[in-house]
């Protein structure tokens, strides 16, 4: 029950950059890193255990692509979160993410290790769509769709780590692609320890969609201090009934849904395809040194995304996501038209494409979160997470056996082909969505 002293509070998401908001966004950190790094070892780690036990390219594909189908559940964990609230499930998933890391030492069964990642995955799922709905639910309203942007690179240097772990692991014999595996623990425990620790607190903006009004205000004026509150418009909604999936793709909100999920998909298609299965990309490419072209490739990455974080600041939306796929598209083009014994010149252009390409990933987390309201906010994300791990599940899967029926050339052709298709779906349907260039237009 609101008072009429609730109406003269200053709305929180105006608030200046508090001790709170800091400590949600590190513990957001932290887990992309822990989460980038167990999606990226896998390639690494499968690359290793084909020197000690015969794994088919079919089961490569499969386990590589297995926390990608987990993640498919981003949809489900999505609408738990909006139904029971963010805070219980980001406190707990990490402490299970280090113990299903640590399985992968007790098997090396095709079938069960694919279970064991797919159960990874699950809880991937549960810190990219929960973690960035507490996160922006929380954050300043002139600082979200920064600090959002800036998640990809945490995300890629924990994935970068990964691929510096798997290529120096070493002197464990048989067993090292199983250490290799589950080194991914050591982060998981981290991020888990430091949560309980730091001790999150809810999202006020949830709790005020339950109904729970003086809940949301103790917690914000506890956090950010008394004149701090809900915003008028929070305090004047009716508790929200539980979000159908159907709601998704009512009138309202059908093509947000489609667009997001789809222009996710064909990035991740490419994106994970690729990197996952760097190793063996780079053998079929035939590089005299695939440790340091990966290296460099990975590096690449690294000064894509921190680029790509800084033109997401001052170019639109829309421009940003048709850009990086019809330039990433163009960089492949090359690489396939142009000849493929020069070194120099493959790897520069292979460069391009992951500088460009990883970008565009800085759109990922604050893209679908800015096409949702509050209402539909983590089932919308988790949607499109849900069908862009389509996707990146499809890429990882298809890529091993790809490289082996016709090489790196037939690899990325069909990745070429997808991005051309994701950059024509932006074309068309992608709704502009940054607040600068959105009230330029009103």
């Amino acid at each position: 029950m609101q008072t009429s002293n609730d109406y003269h509070k200053k709305n929180y998401k105006k608030a200046p950059i508090k001790e709170v908001h800091l400590r949600v966004f590190l513990a957001i950190v932290l887990g992309q890193i822990a989460c980038g790094y167990a999606l990226g070892i896998s390639g690494t780690a499968l690359n290793d255990a084909q020197n000690y036990i015969h794994i088919s390219d079919l089961w490569v594909g499969l386990i590589g692509a297995g926390s990608l189908l987990g993640l498919m559940g981003s949809a489900i964990m999505g609408r738990i979160a909006d139904q029971f609230g963010r805070r219980k499930m980001l406190m707990i998933d990490m402490y299970l993410f280090a113990l299903l890391s640590l399985l992968q030492l007790l098997t090396a069964s095709p079938l069960a290790l694919f279970l064991i990642r797919f159960l990874i995955g699950l809880m991937i799922a549960i810190d990219y769509t929960v973690g960035n709905s507490l996160l922006v639910e929380w954050l300043p309203l002139n600082e979200s769709g920064k600090r959002q942007s800036q998640l990809i690179i945490y995300w890629t240097i924990g994935f970068i780590l990964s691929y510096i772990a798997g290529i120096t692991i070493h002197g464990f014999g048989s067993r090292n692609w199983q250490i290799i595996l589950a080194s991914s623990a050591i982060l998981g425990l981290i991020t888990a320890i430091f949560r309980s620790v730091a001790k999150l607190p809810a999202s006020p903006s949830w709790l005020a969609s339950q109904g729970k009004y003086k809940t949301a205000q103790k917690l914000i004026q506890k956090h950010i201090g008394k004149k701090w509150g809900l915003p008028f418009k929070l305090l004047k909604a009716k508790p929200t009934d539980s979000v159908s999936w159907k709601t998704l793709f009512t009138k309202q909100y059908r093509r947000r849904t489609l667009v997001g999920g789809l222009f996710y998909a064909c990035q991740a298609f490419a994106f994970f395809g690729i990197s996952i299965f760097l190793p063996i990309l780079l053998a079929s490419m035939g590089m005299s040194d695939s440790n340091l072209s990966g290296i460099i490739y990975n590096g690449c990455m690294l000064v894509g995304v921190l680029l790509g974080s800084r033109l997401f600041q001052t170019l639109s939306r829309r421009i940003f996501l048709i850009g990086t796929f019809f330039l990433s598209a163009l960089a492949l083009l090359l690489m396939l038209l142009g000849p493929a014994h020069a070194f120099v010149f493959q790897m520069a252009l292979f460069a391009l494409f992951s500088i460009v390409l990883s970008s565009g990933l800085t759109l990922d987390y604050p893209y679908p979160t800015e096409l949702f309201d509050i209402k539909v906010r983590a089932t919308g994300v988790g949607t499109c997470i849900t069908i862009s791990r389509i996707g990146a599940a499809s890429g990882t899967f298809l890529l091993p056996i790809l490289a082996s029926l016709g090489g790196a050339h037939l690899a990325m052709l069909v990745c070429l082909v997808v991005l051309i298709v994701g950059g024509v779906i932006c074309l068309i349907w992608a709704p502009e969505t940054s607040p600068k260039y959105i009230s330029k237009n009103n």
